[in-house]
């Protein structure tokens, strides 16, 4: 082979050979994500490894090939990675990390913090019908709605077990673009839900909890769950399993694991396959522009469902519960808590919500574990 043919064979080996105009878009799209998680701090933790699997497999799609599509029978590296996404692994294992990390305590202190985390989860429902009127299928409206819980491990489960893979790489970008856009989307909607005298409304401390408590909290959420949804188990299991880790003061190990090293093992991997299920032929189309709007929609109902069952509270209280505390119930721990208390501290100084927040904070990502057993149930998975 003479140099010609050599140095030919080399040119066209570039990707801007075989890049398309999706290809470009991508990767601007990858481009911005990174600018906010690095620039902008909006959940780098997340958006980092999703913008560069993005990245990568719009300038080598080879990265999520098939071991069927490859040439040589093996596969690209992250298509192996997704897989783990697909099986429900990744997304479980993450629970188990969050509920590792997680304090009930609030949650316990104040019980009716379950029904504003319940409330927030109108927006899933509202974004589910909606999702079928745009003529969606059951399953995939299902899988979609789930965006409306701001919870990312849980929409990629529930796409996967419903069968919608081909979903599940819009359905997982919305979700953590719009968990990581908590303080943009929410302060205008909580605003204009209240008043300046209901922004201002001190909650009095909440009581200590026991240890006892504690411990008991995540062995009959499991029991109680699972029971009524035992299709939950995988997520409410470990979720319960990683906290159980926490309060019992037995297993330090396994906390500090499950905590820091596997959860953030799994959040690269996690991050990003689910980036790398973004290709511009996968993602850039009519579907994902509706999925993004309905994820949209979803969020916005989702945090007025719970700023208006506070409101109601408040009335029904005398004035003893702050409304933004409701908008935490959308479950991005803990983001949307830190929201409920900028917020307040922006109507008082001295203001302060956040334990109050998490208490809803946590109930809904229960709630959203809990709304995705029970669309496995009406789907008979």
């Amino acid at each position: 082979m003479d140099l010609g043919s050599t140095f030919n064979n080399l040119l066209h080996q570039m990707a801007f050979f075989n890049l398309t105009w999706g290809n470009f878009v991508m990767i601007a799209v990858a481009f911005l994500f990174l600018y906010l998680a690095i620039k902008k701090g909006f959940e780098p933790l997340l958006l980092v490894p999703i913008a560069f699997g993005m990245l990568l497999v719009n300038i080598y799609p080879d990265i999520m090939m098939s071991p069927e599509e490859s040439s040589n029978g093996t596969g690209g590296l992250l298509w192996y990675f997704f897989q783990l996404d697909e099986w429900s692994i990744l997304p479980s294992l993450i629970f188990m990390g969050v509920g590792a990390m997680t304090d009930f305590g609030p949650l316990i202190a104040n019980p009716q913090s379950f029904l504003l985390g319940a409330a927030a989860q109108l927006g899933i429902y509202a974004a589910y019908f909606l999702a079928i009127l745009m003529g969606f299928n059951g399953r995939a409206a299902a899988a979609i709605s789930i965006i409306g819980g701001a919870d990312g491990p849980t929409s990629i489960f529930l796409a996967g077990k419903l069968g919608q893979s081909s979903l599940m790489g819009p359905i997982a970008v919305a979700a953590y673009s719009y968990m990581a856009l908590v303080p943009i989307i929410q302060p205008p909607i909580m605003k204009a839900l209240t008043t300046e005298e209901e922004r201002k409304i001190k909650m009095e401390q909440l009581r200590p909890v026991s240890k006892l408590e504690k411990i008991l909290f995540p062995v009959i959420v499991t029991t109680v769950v699972c029971l009524i949804l035992p299709s939950t188990a995988p997520l409410v299991g470990m979720l319960m399993l990683g906290n159980l880790f926490k309060e019992c003061g037995v297993v330090k190990y396994l906390t500090e694991t499950a905590s820091n090293a596997m959860m953030y093992t799994v959040v690269i991997l996690l991050g990003t396959s689910v980036g790398a299920s973004t290709s511009a032929e996968a993602f850039l189309n009519a579907d994902t522009l509706k999925i993004v709007f309905l994820g949209l929609v979803a969020f916005a109902v989702g945090t007025a469902g719970g700023v208006l069952l506070g409101k109601l509270m408040c009335k029904a209280t005398g004035g003893k519960v702050n409304p933004l505390i409701g908008s935490a119930g959308v479950s991005a721990v803990p983001m949307a808590a830190r929201v409920s208390q900028k917020v307040g501290s922006e109507a008082d100084p001295t203001n302060f919500l956040l334990m109050h927040a998490m208490g809803p904070n946590v109930a809904g990502v229960i709630g959203t574990a809990v709304a995705a057993g029970a669309f496995m149930a009406i789907f008979g998975v």
